[in-house]
């Protein structure tokens, strides 16, 4: 009687996956792209453009514009992480995607995505001593405090999203290789086991918890304490100034978090009762609309990157833009 080895028995995993798309929806992919692509190329532009005023402009080497400058640099890897491949489904039907593909995707997205919490709980941080605390600000955070900041962030992210690939890769696949999602979302991936993929649940909210959670503590209590001294202030003056300092930074969470939470809650608790092309639109909106919105919304409220940007085409001396 042959004896089989236990390993035998676990189904290997999939060469590649499929990507469907939008289920329900394919045959609005042409129209549905037109919105993606327009919304990716502003990302782009944007974000490039506040990274190219930031690097070269002076008056913009500030705590506050280091941190936006991380802003756009991580909402770029995280547009470009999953456009380019749905304008590929979209436009050429070109669904296929390795599993090790699959894996650096999910690993990127997820990533990128803690990053840009973990970014604006920093830039929380920085709207709080700069109001709260100006004659420090500039002591308290020098460009060594912000890298060290922006560094620990990142590996937070990283250590945090590992175990994602790790549990991810572990699992037995027999139920096809067909995601219906525009990228490889890891509860996507997992679904399609049919293996036990509890711990990858319990490890995908527990990871939520420990990066979002703690980053909107971090938040509230920042503006908490900002609120606190701006009603103190006795000059309209000072108390709109402190306001206006904090716009931006507030339309960017509102952008970030809404459809987050959304997207994250629809998905764990949503079950049957919203329909999977809703999942997934918001889905792709909740990674392409901080990207698209954070340049737009600091360009227009920002003075200084406003002033840069009205004064290029007029090729003002000024804004000639030297490198050091």
């Amino acid at each position: 009687m042959l004896m089989l080895n236990q390993t035998d028995l676990i189904p290997a995993p999939p060469v590649s996956f499929i990507l469907n798309g939008i289920p329900g929806l394919e045959d609005m992919h042409m129209w549905i792209s037109f919105p993606f692509c327009s919304m990716y190329a502003v990302a782009v532009v944007g974000n490039c453009g506040l990274l190219y005023l930031i690097h070269y402009k002076d008056s913009l080497h500030r705590p506050m514009y280091y941190f936006l400058a991380m802003l756009s640099l991580t909402d770029l890897f995280i547009c470009s992480s999953t456009i380019p491949k749905a304008l590929c489904i979209f436009w050429f039907h070109f669904k296929e995607i390795s599993f090790d593909g699959c894996l650096v995707q999910m690993f990127f997205i997820h990533t990128f995505t803690g990053l840009e919490s973990g970014v604006l709980m920093l830039m929380a941080l920085d709207r709080y001593i700069a109001i709260c605390y100006p004659l420090c600000y500039s002591t308290i955070l020098t460009n060594s405090v912000i890298a060290k900041a922006g560094l620990s962030t990142f590996l937070r992210g990283v250590f945090l999203i590992i175990p994602f690939t790790i549990l991810t890769k572990r699992l037995p696949y027999c139920r096809g290789n067909i995601i219906p999602h525009t990228y490889c979302d890891h509860m996507s991936v997992a679904k399609l086991s049919c293996g036990n993929i509890k711990v990858n649940v319990i490890y995908g909210l527990m990871v939520a918890l420990l990066i979002g959670g703690f980053d909107i503590l971090c938040i509230t209590i920042s503006y908490t304490m900002i609120l606190r001294a701006v009603v103190s202030l006795s000059s309209a003056d000072a108390l709109h100034k402190a306001f206006s300092t904090c716009t931006a930074h507030i339309c960017a969470i509102v952008f970030s978090y809404s459809a987050a939470f959304f997207s994250f809650f629809s998905h764990h608790f949503g079950g049957h009762t919203i329909p999977p092309s809703c999942h997934i639109i918001v889905a792709n909106i909740y990674l392409l609309l901080s990207p698209t919105m954070n340049p737009i919304v600091y360009g227009v409220k920002t003075k200084q990157i406003r002033d840069c940007v009205i004064r290029i085409p007029s090729g003002s001396k000024d804004i000639k833009f030297q490198s050091k």
